[in-house]
């Protein structure tokens, strides 16, 4: 006579439980993590393009004697500011351009700032450079964004 196997081949829902338990822990510790690190890898569009404006500028300064507020002639489309860059998630904005005297030398501020879900960057949201080339983060406390 023949014997039947009476086990079930499956899995119990005591099994199934664990094991989405164990998921959801798992993903509860990547999903911040791995957005932390795509916010700190976005801060290279600010960085990238406070530096070509920097020097987009300068070109500016040798054929003009002076600074640019105005976007066109910077090379964007549209003549107002702010400018999205990058991915998107950084607006810039040139601001603080004031023409040279016997007394003082031209100046400018670039202003690079979060937006969107970057904007929760709060460590280093906001990025300036000016004529010096002097950095800053205006939100960031230890002054590690540049690097």
């Amino acid at each position: 006579m023949m014997q039947v196997n009476l086990k079930s081949r499956g899995f119990t829902l005591v099994e199934l439980a664990v094991v989405m338990v164990v998921a959801s822990i798992l993903i509860a510790i990547a999903i911040p993590g791995y957005t932390s690190y795509m916010r700190t890898a976005r801060r290279t569009d600010a960085k990238a393009a406070l530096l070509g404006l920097a020097a987009l500028e300068e070109r500016y300064f040798s054929t003009s004697n002076s600074y640019s507020s105005v976007a066109t002639d910077l090379g964007f489309a549209s003549a107002a500011w702010p400018q999205p860059v990058g991915s998107g998630y950084y607006n810039v904005t040139v601001s603080g351009v004031t023409p040279a005297t016997a007394s003082t030398t031209a100046t400018y501020i670039i202003t690079a700032t979060a937006t969107g879900s970057q904007a929760a960057d709060v460590n280093c949201a906001t990025y300036t450079i000016n004529q010096q080339a002097s950095r800053g983060a205006l939100t960031n406390a230890d002054g590690q964004c540049w690097n």
